[in-house]
This record gives structure tokens, C-alpha cells and sequence, in this order.
């Protein structure tokens, strides 16, 4: 717990939240060459595909590589660990300038477990980020994304964590961000289940706006999707979704959920897992396309899903292969501004979003004190 007690007052931001067009470094890491690396023919295509992610790398939108971790006895992610999907040298290979760690509990946990496996968690991830220095950096904000990336490192942002992992109290929100969080998942719980938002989840929503907090609503119940988007001042997240028109899997959004989600500024991250999009890359690039067009460019995202224990599609089996998808998106004629924003602008923009929300609202409103005794019964 020395490791959390050591980051309990995060460093400032770093750079101007809205700048989103620095370069990612051109040859961040001297020693390997990506296409190389690959081991593959490199066409043009996919040399077209590796320069637009040294631009604009991929800001991953789920990671299990946490839990994952926390079951190994050993593992060295600079040199490379066959037990995981995800290392610094494969980021490297794939391009990956950000990534959200998740805080999930595969074990359903509630109540105070819940919430001390999430802090152990978040330990772990500190531990885990301070021991590669040279290949992973923590980040607390948009600003301090855009540095790590400026920097050759990969962004560790910490979350989505379960809404158990509260423990149906807004302190315990506040001492989670305190530590790091940025992402909670809305669903699992009775202020955020099959009925939409109670009152006591409203004011939740409310406090994770004023913390700069984002909502994940992968999984929510429709009427919680629609009473956040009614509710939150920020964009809201759906981390692990693609488009239920063409896969009909409870997680994935139909259409006019997409829509919603794209007219609030939110953003749709889209999963490489075989389960929720296919067994191909050209599935995948089947729902980046239909999200694309439903909740419009700057509403789709990429989700790896790596570390999960789901399985992935062909030729994305781990953390290097994003160059592959994208050399499959400019086959189809997506540009480059698009390709931008769907692996970095449009997350920056919704951390921007995030810290800009929180700013307002913190010069507006006090900590909540509400308990969900006194507003749902």
C-alpha cells in the first residue's frame, strides 16, 4: 500500500489540453524496427498504416492485463512475457500511446471486498508502471496522456473499475480518484441495474463529473444509458461495445443508442474479441464502419480487450497487430483525419472533456454528502 500512499497528490497536468495534433515521435524506439519486428512483407499499405499510428497512436480502450498480472508469479514486460497479450515491445509493434487498465473483478465481488480489491488493484498497476519506467507511464489527465506520448511512453490511465467497487458511497469515489481512477463501469449495482439510475445513482453521476470521473456505460441497462446521458455534463464511455446490427450480443449497442451516444458527445470503443465482432479483422472493420456511420467519426473508438481471457480475431491476436486493422480501414477508404480520431483524437478529446467538467463543477458545487439511505430508502 507504500506505493498508493506515495501518488496520493498526482502531478499537475502537463502541455495544453486542447493540442491533438503533436507528433508521436517518428522513431520513438531506436533500437526496433516495427516493420521488422513484424516479421511480415511490408506493402504499402501497411507502411502507409504504421506511419499514421507513429502520428497518431492508438489509445487502447480496455486492458485486463491487471488481474492477469496479479495471477502470475513472474513475468518481465520489457523483454517480453508470453504468458500475457500485452508487453512493451509488442505496444511498441502495435503503436499503442495509451491504454485504460481495467479494474474489473472477474469474481463478482461486492461490498467491502469489492473495494479492497480494487485498491489492491490500483497498487499493483503502480507497482507494475514504476518498474518499467522506460516503457509505461502513468497519467492522471489529457495532458498528461499527450506527455507520455511525447515522452515514447505508453499512458496508463487507470480504469474502468465496477461500480461495486464503491461500496455504495461517494467517499469511497473520492478516495478512488485520490488514488488514480478515471473510468467506472455503471452497471452490477441497485443504483445502476435493470431500472436505470436511482436518485442515489444520479448524484453518483453527479460527483464523478465533478471529480473528472468518466462514466463506462458497457453493459447498462438502456434506461441507465439514456438517464446518464440526461444527467452528465461530461461524455460518457462505453468501452467494450460494438454495433448490436450486426452482432447481436448484449454488451454491443443498437442503433439508436449509437445515435444517442454520438449526438452526446460519447464514444463507442470498439472490441477485438471474436465473441462481440467476429472471427476476422474485416469483421471488425465491419462494426468500425457501422458505428462510424451511426454515431458519426469522432463516436468510435478501439478497444483491445488483450489480457481478457476472450478470444480474438484472426491476425489481431495481441497488442502488436493495430497496424493490420488500419491497413484494413484505408483499404476501405477511410481517411487519414479519420483514422486520427478513431485511435487518439477522439479519446483525448473525451479526457479533455472530463477535466474541463470537473473544473467547472468543482467551482460550482461543494463534495456531495448524499448517502443512498437518505435518496433511494
Amino acid at each position: 500500500m507504500a506505493d498508493l500512499q506515495d501518488d496520493l497528490h498526482t502531478a499537475g497536468e502537463i502541455g495544453e489540453l486542447g493540442e491533438l495534433t503533436e507528433p508521436f515521435p517518428t522513431e520513438p524506439y531506436p533500437s526496433e524496427s516495427p516493420a521488422s519486428a513484424s516479421g511480415e512483407d511490408d506493402d504499402p499499405t501497411l507502411r502507409r498504416a504504421r506511419a499514421l499510428l507513429a502520428a497518431h497512436p492508438v489509445a487502447d480502450g480496455y486492458s485486463g492485463l491487471a488481474w492477469t498480472l496479479r495471477n502470475l508469479h513472474w513475468y518481465d514486460l520489457e523483454l517480453g512475457e508470453s504468458g500475457v497479450d500485452t508487453d512493451i515491445p509488442r505496444l511498441r509493434r502495435g503503436h499503442v500511446g495509451a491504454l485504460f487498465w481495467s479494474l474489473h473483478l472477474p469474481d463478482g465481488r461486492r461490498g467491502d471486498g469489492a473495494v479492497a480489491a480494487t485498491v489492491e488493484q490500483l497498487d499493483l498497476v503502480k507497482s507494475v508502471t514504476r518498474a518499467y519506467p522506460e516503457g509505461l507511464r502513468l497519467a492522471y489527465s489529457a495532458g498528461e496522456v499527450t506527455d507520455a506520448r511525447n515522452c515514447g511512453r505508453a499512458a496508463v490511465l487507470l480504469g474502468p473499475a465496477g461500480a461495486a467497487a464503491l461500496g455504495d458511497s461517494l467517499a469511497v469515489l473520492r478516495a478512488l480518484h485520490v488514488l488514480g481512477l478515471r473510468v467506472l463501469t455503471l452497471s452490477g449495482v441497485s443504483w445502476a441495474g435493470e431500472a436505470g439510475l436511482t436518485p442515489f445513482g444520479e448524484e453518483v453521476v453527479r460527483e464523478m463529473n465533478r471529480l473528472g470521473v468518466i462514466a463506462d456505460l458497457t453493459g447498462a441497462c438502456e434506461q441507465t444509458v439514456r438517464r446518464t446521458f440526461a444527467v452528465s455534463k461530461a461524455p460518457a464511455l462505453c468501452t467494450r461495445s460494438a454495433a448490436r446490427a450486426l452482432r447481436p450480443h448484449p454488451a454491443n449497442l443498437p442503433d439508436d443508442l449509437l445515435a444517442e451516444l454520438g449526438a452526446a458527445g460519447g464514444l463507442c470503443m470498439v472490441p477485438l474479441t471474436a465473441e462481440q465482432t467476429g472471427p476476422t479483422v474485416r469483421d471488425v472493420a465491419d462494426h468500425l464502419d457501422h458505428v462510424r456511420a451511426v454515431a458519426g467519426p469522432q463516436g468510435v473508438g478501439l478497444s483491445g480487450t488483450y489480457d481478457t481471457g476472450t478470444a480474438h480475431p484472426q491476425e489481431l491476436g495481441d497488442a502488436s497487430c493495430y497496424p493490420r486493422l488500419i491497413a484494413e480501414l484505408l483499404d476501405r477508404g477511410w481517411s487519414d483525419t479519420d483514422i486520427a480520431l478513431l485511435t487518439w483524437g477522439n479519446v483525448q478529446r473525451i479526457l479533455c472533456g472530463a477535466d474541463f467538467t470537473a473544473r467547472a463543477a468543482q467551482a460550482r458545487r461543494p463534495p456531495s454528502t448524499a448517502t443512498i439511505t437518505a435518496l433511494d430508502g
